[in-house]
C-alpha cells in the first residue's frame, strides 16, 4: 500500500475538481447503484499514466457540454478494497490503473484502460470522453 503524504495530493486533484472519493467496499456499492450516468476513476501513482489521466479526465468533466451524473474516484493501492469492489463491476474489463469508465446504471458503456492512456496526452484522454458523454449523458 503507497503511504497517505503520496496519494494524498493525486487524491485532492480529484476531490477539489469535484469527485467523490470511494474508500471502501459498501461505498462503491453504494454508488453503482445509483440511476443514470456514472464517471468512476481509478487513480494510480504511475506518473506515465496518470499523470496525463487526472488532467483529461478532469478537463473532460469541466469542459463538456453534457457530463455524467455522479463523479466517483478510488485510488489503486491505497483505497484497496474499494478498487477490488469496483472492478467486480467493470468486468470483464482486466484491472487496470490507471483506469477510467462511463457506467449507465450501473453497467459500463465506455472504458478506457491503462493502455490506451499511456503516451497519450490530456487532451486525447478529455477528447475521448467528452464523445462518450456525449453519447451516453
Amino acid at each position: 500500500m503507497y503511504p497517505a503524504e503520496i496519494v494524498s495530493p493525486m487524491k485532492a486533484e480529484m476531490t477539489d475538481g469535484g469527485f467523490e472519493e470511494l474508500l471502501n467496499s459498501e461505498a462503491v456499492d453504494n454508488a453503482m447503484k445509483q440511476s443514470g450516468t456514472s464517471l468512476l476513476f481509478i487513480n494510480s501513482v504511475c506518473g506515465c499514466s496518470a499523470g496525463t489521466a487526472r488532467p483529461g479526465v478532469l478537463a473532460a468533466v469541466h469542459h463538456a457540454a453534457k457530463k455524467p451524473d455522479h463523479l466517483y474516484t478510488s485510488f489503486a493501492g491505497f483505497d484497496v478494497d474499494a478498487v477490488k469492489q469496483a472492478r467486480t463491476y467493470l468486468m470483464p474489463y482486466p484491472p487496470s490503473s490507471p483506469a477510467i469508465a462511463l457506467l449507465k446504471d450501473g453497467k459500463v458503456v465506455h472504458m478506457i484502460e491503462r493502455h490506451m492512456i499511456e503516451g497519450r496526452p490530456a487532451q486525447m484522454i478529455a477528447a475521448n470522453l467528452v464523445q462518450a458523454f456525449e453519447q451516453y449523458c
